[in-house]
């Protein structure tokens, strides 16, 4: 797998409008696990492409009126089939920690690549969503020299009064072992 002009080659592109410059004195230094399903324990629509892109409609499930206004975005998605779609170039900033801190460093969308595996909390990842995922950060370590192994976290560390992402049912030993 390879990144080319901040973007995976391999993976589909669907261009986010959330998303801004980082800091210029950010490096990238983070990678932040989530989780998503749109409708909550759906899979495999289009839903979590057009929240990111700003163009979910509300009218579509009683649960969008609650977000379809929200400007969201993460830099990647790792479908349970394991297509890989990209929102946000890496050295750009995607909206995905919200209000965050990583060992007393606050504002992680800062210096942080947000990647979102579809699924929930309580619901085992598929074989191809850890291969992917695996795949996915060997390709950033080998690209971004700042980012580490070391400092791979989930949603619910960095943001732990907010979010449970990606849950219980990921399993942080399968994928730190590969490396």
């Amino acid at each position: 797998m390879k990144i080319e002009n901040h973007w995976l080659s391999q993976a589909t592109k669907v261009p986010s409008p959330n998303f801004d410059e980082r800091p210029m004195d950010e490096e990238l230094s983070l990678i932040v696990v989530h989780c998503i399903s749109l409708p909550p324990g759906q899979f495999d629509g289009t839903y979590i492409d057009q929240l990111f892109c700003n163009q979910l409609n509300p009218d579509e499930h009683p649960y969008f009126k609650e977000i379809y206004q929200i400007k969201v975005s993460a830099h990647l998605l790792i479908r349970r089939c394991g297509e890989i779609v990209q929102y946000v170039a890496f050295n750009k900033r995607a909206w995905h920690a919200g209000v965050s801190e990583y060992n007393g460093k606050t504002k992680c969308n800062d210096y942080s690549i947000g990647i979102e595996l579809e699924g929930t909390e309580a619901q085992e990842y598929t074989e191809k969503q850890y291969q992917q995922l695996t795949t996915v950060i060997k390709a950033l370590l080998n690209r971004y020299p700042n980012l580490s192994a070391q400092h791979i976290t989930g949603h619910s560390e960095i943001a732990p009064d907010r979010k449970t992402d990606p849950g219980e049912s990921f399993n942080w030993l399968r994928l730190k072992s590969n490396f």
